[in-house]
């Protein structure tokens, strides 16, 4: 999804080496809201699909006990130990989604936003901007068109989000993925409107956001130019149209279970236990499968919901606080707590 191969070479950088300054606590099971009653299966069969790509001799020791485990949730209880990895920055949970959206293969009537695959020139650092790319058309014409969408709002929010699928009109499909970006870092356009006085930070949302641009003309272009960050995507109409999106780890996220983390904090693949607060809390373990432009700090996370207009309604309502504790195994639990 907002897969990277270089988040993967970043996490495995900063797990075998001391991690970036946090503070770790080790807690009990006890500790945990609801883990009892929690469907510890579930979590260890999304721990399964992705465990088996960490390289680290601990992580593939577990993995294989894992797989032959009669007991999940005593496999969780007795290999791993809770660590509450801190920074001084609050906990704030996020939710992403994967959109699906009507498009086509080429230009053509209402069909005049593009998708990118990756240039050349953006592979291997800092590129142009969005509004660069976009004002001068600087990738028209080279071949890198993968489909064409109705509405540049959603052709934004793609990239936002990471992955996708376009249906086209004959029926078929075509699915996207996170093939890289133009170096930039993300910045969010919702809370530049909040900031001009054109929206209050209640009404904020994807379909608020759609509206205000098509009432708003060049004014509104130019509101998603506020973001210089650029997406550029592959197609991956490989995976099953009954699996999840690709994430950091190149396997399918599972809806629910999958989050988004900093690297530098999360070892991309360890169980990572959730309580939100808000009017839906959630109290669940999951995997960190996934990272995000806009994901940073250990008590940050971005929680996959699913694909389509319902998880993304559901997606788009969560910002909560709460507490995100990670799963590490035992020794290293206890020798990151006792050094710093």
């Amino acid at each position: 999804m907002r897969g990277r191969v270089l988040a993967i070479c970043l996490a495995a950088a900063a797990w075998t080496g001391q991690a970036p300054a946090a503070s770790h606590t080790v807690l009990e099971y006890a500790d945990l809201q609801g883990w009892a009653e929690d469907d510890h299966r579930a979590a260890l069969d999304v721990f399964l699909s992705t465990c088996r790509d960490m390289d680290d001799p601990d992580w593939a020791a577990l993995c294989r006990i894992g797989a032959e485990t009669p007991d999940p949730r005593r496999f969780f209880e007795i290999h791993f130990a809770p660590t509450l990895v801190e920074d001084g920055v609050p906990t704030l949970f996020t939710g992403y989604y994967e959109p699906e959206l009507e498009g086509a293969r080429y230009r053509g009537g209402r069909y005049r936003y593009p998708i990118y695959a990756l240039p050349e020139e953006a592979e291997d650092g800092a590129w142009l901007t969005r509004a660069q790319i976009e004002e001068t058309d600087a990738l028209a014409g080279r071949g890198l068109e993968i489909a064409w969408l109705a509405d540049p709002v959603d052709a934004y929010f793609l990239q936002v989000q990471g992955s996708g699928r376009v249906r086209l009109e004959d029926g078929s499909a075509i699915r996207v993925g996170y093939a890289g970006k133009n170096g930039h870092s993300y910045r969010s356009v919702g809370k530049e409107l909040i900031r001009r006085g054109d929206m209050d930070e209640h009404e904020v949302s994807i379909d608020r956001i759609r509206d205000w641009v098509a009432d708003n003309g060049a004014e509104g272009r130019e509101a998603l130019h506020h973001n210089p960050s650029y997406v550029f995507f592959r197609e991956v109409s490989h995976v099953p149209a009954d699996r999840g999106p690709l994430g950091a780890m190149n396997r399918s996220l599972t809806a629910w279970r999958s989050v988004a983390i900093d690297p530098a904090f999360v070892p991309l693949g360890a169980p990572v236990w959730i309580e939100t607060t808000g009017r839906s809390p959630l109290r669940r373990l999951t995997v960190a499968q996934d990272t995000g432009a806009a994901v940073n700090g250990p008590q940050r996370a971005d929680i996959y919901f699913g694909t389509g207009d319902a998880a993304g309604d559901a997606a788009g309502r969560v910002r909560d606080g709460g507490r995100l504790v990670v799963l590490m195994p035992i020794a290293r639990a206890y020798a990151l707590s006792e050094a710093l």
